[in-house]
């Protein structure tokens, strides 16, 4: 075996066994919440390029900084299905498809919906607090990214692939998706990649906390096994 092949192996072996026995078995059927969510987020493109379904998206899934926090938070769930008009639909629903479908044969669907809304949230929050910061700082927005919408599904598909990737140890995997926000930032400073950084540094402190809790966990059973101390 080569040594790419090995890499490849280590890297994302186990991903793929996670992946390939329930979608072999299953089919489409394995995953029923990455095809909801593509179905769902072609149908609100759909309507937000009409007349008669744009007001409603925006009024029930778009969300921009100035908008009341109580009103934001109400809408923060859909926004994860309302893409940009502005962005190749297509490209954003395949993305769903690949990412969402993974990561719920490899979490499960609630744990899938609730990381890709920590991610959509962290990117909702971070605008307040960039705008509030101001154009000066380091972090801060123009005041004119108040009315912009949110970045929609790609904070939340961005989260979603780092968070899967660290879990199955893929950590270069993890590092290209990162350093591609980064690239991507870097060409195009712009909320939406300012937002991708955001949901993406609250899924690493999620797995930060996940890795501490690990080690407790493994000190306390090693602690607890019975076997007399080690002496020098």
């Amino acid at each position: 075996m080569s040594t790419l092949a090995r890499w490849a192996r280590a890297e994302w072996g186990p991903l793929a066994a996670a992946v390939c026995g329930p979608l072999v078995r299953r089919r489409w059927r394995a995953v029923p919440l990455a095809v909801t969510a593509v179905c769902l987020t072609a149908a609100l493109h759909f309507a937000d390029g009409r007349t008669w379904g744009h007001r409603f998206v925006q009024g029930a899934g778009g969300v921009r900084a100035e908008d009341p926090l109580w009103a934001a938070l109400l809408r923060t769930p859909l926004s994860l299905f309302v893409p940009a008009l502005d962005l190749p639909v297509w490209g954003a629903l395949v993305q769903l498809l690949v990412v969402f479908g993974i990561a719920e044969l490899c979490l499960g669907r609630l744990r899938t919906l609730a990381i890709a809304y920590l991610a959509t949230l962290a990117g909702t929050l971070y605008a307040r607090l960039g705008i509030w910061l101001g154009p000066d700082s380091p972090l801060g927005l123009p005041a004119s990214d108040a009315r912009v919408v949110d970045t929609g599904p790609s904070a939340a598909v961005v989260g979603l692939a780092v968070f899967v990737a660290w879990r199955f140890r893929a950590y270069v995997t993890a590092g290209l998706v990162i350093a591609a926000m980064v690239a991507e930032l870097a060409l195009k400073e712009n909320l939406a990649g300012k937002e991708h950084l955001a949901a993406i540094a609250a899924v690493l402190v999620l797995c930060a906390a996940g890795e501490v809790r690990q080690r407790r966990s493994r000190a306390r059973a090693g602690s607890g096994s019975g076997a007399p101390p080690i002496q020098s």
